[in-house]
């Protein structure tokens, strides 16, 4: 099980959901993505691609200036 990171900051919608889907298909289950944005609708969007594709989201933090962080269980 490995767990990756990914750096999204300075992307807009639809932009961090799709680095994080393209990722995606590089992981197995059991693998661990974390990911930060400054998107403004970067945990809505996570939160539906996580249900969408029925991952499990594991946290989502603020960690503030507008930057979330978050962690996704494949």
């Amino acid at each position: 099980m490995a767990t990756v990171t990914i750096d999204c900051m300075g992307l807009r919608c639809p932009q961090p959901i799709l680095k994080i889907a393209a990722k995606s298909a590089e992981l197995s289950p059991g693998d661990t993505l974390e990911a930060c944005a400054d998107c403004p609708t970067f945990e809505k969007d996570i939160r539906h691609w996580c249900e969408r594709t029925k991952k499990t989201l594991l946290w989502i933090k603020d960690e503030g200036g507008g930057k979330k962080r978050c962690q996704i269980q494949f």
